[in-house]
């Protein structure tokens, strides 16, 4: 179980949509414990037909040329029947947005995910024809800015099949529909037809999701679903990852899934805070854990000191070119 969450109360808090309610304690006052964890099967899931249909009742914002669901709208609507892991309202009763084995944080937007976002820009990574890898991916925001940026092929993971089916799935969608036509925002009765003030560098199109594919489960779970399907797999050349070293209980299970599923000369870009109250992972941690098993390289390529200090860390094979 790994998705990523908050797990200070000293950093800012989601962006705008998320909801975070009242008094919440994002990682509860225990550290997880082993016993909790356990292998969530892997499932892919598919593209609906209808993709406007994927659109009804979500509340679309906008932030940073980049469409994503309402958080809080979802929460509410999957406290129906469209949550069928119950993670919505287990999350509700016990005041965590974090629950190991059970829900990893998948229903919240956190703040490395734009730091990694801009770090792409600054860095001038490119994706054109990459092959990409969302790994712990909740809203997809890093995986659509990498289809955005024409990337071969896109790959969402997510813990819980909810936040895919619910979140990830409506974002990309969001990203790819026709820009000219009006996007419905559902729950308040409007619609947001966003201004285009000025073009974007990559547009996406409707086609641009024959691109991508979704999965939830376990990282070790999902690795062997791909690595054992029948579909042709080829190893990722860019794998994204953000606020997913939280708890050092998980290092092991990243550390092998980033080895199985990374191509020879691919490269990881990680987003973290230098360290996580209440759970015990940061990035220092990590560094250490990955450098002890001999198999990546690793850098520290961006350090953020807004707040809690945020770090980006570019990871690739020792052996690779």
């Amino acid at each position: 179980s790994q998705e990523s969450t908050e797990k200070s109360e000293e950093t800012a808090g989601p962006i705008a949509g998320s909801s975070p309610r009242p008094g919440t304690d994002k990682h509860g006052d225990e550290m997880p414990s082993k016993k909790k964890l356990c292998f969530k099967a892997a499932k892919e899931h598919d593209i609906p037909e209808d993709l406007y249909k994927v659109l009804e009742n979500k509340v679309m914002e906008r932030v940073s040329d980049l469409y994503y669901v309402n958080m809080s709208v979802v929460e509410m609507t999957c406290l129906d029947d469209t949550d069928r892991e119950g993670i919505v309202s287990q999350s509700v009763s016990s005041h965590s947005d974090l629950i190991p084995g059970v829900y990893e944080g998948g229903l919240k937007i956190w703040e490395c995910t734009f730091d990694l976002i801009d770090f792409f820009s600054e860095a001038e990574i490119h994706f054109t024809n990459k092959s990409v890898l969302d790994l712990g991916c909740g809203a997809g925001l890093l995986g659509i800015v990498a289809l955005k940026g024409k990337a071969g092929k896109v790959h969402f993971q997510d813990y819980n099949s909810t936040v895919i089916d619910e979140i990830t799935l409506p974002n990309a969608v969001a990203n790819c529909v026709d820009e000219s036509s009006q996007i419905s925002s559902g729950g308040d009765g409007k619609t947001h037809e966003p201004p285009l003030k000025k073009p974007k560098k990559a547009e996406c199109s409707p086609e641009a999701l024959t691109k991508c594919r979704f999965f939830s489960g376990d990282w070790s779970e999902v690795s062997q679903l791909l690595l054992s399907s029948n579909k042709p797999f080829a190893k990722y050349d860019i794998i994204l990852t953000s606020e997913t070293i939280y708890n050092p209980d998980y290092y092991g299970a990243l550390h092998d899934t980033l080895a199985k599923l990374l191509d020879k000369n691919g490269r990881v870009y990680l987003a973290s805070k230098a360290h996580y109250f209440g759970v015990g992972g940061g990035i220092h941690l990590f560094e250490k854990f990955v450098e002890e098993r001999k198999v990546f390289r690793s850098s520290i390529v961006k350090i953020i000191d807004k707040g809690l200090q945020r770090c980006i860390m570019e990871m690739a094979f020792k052996d690779s070119s």
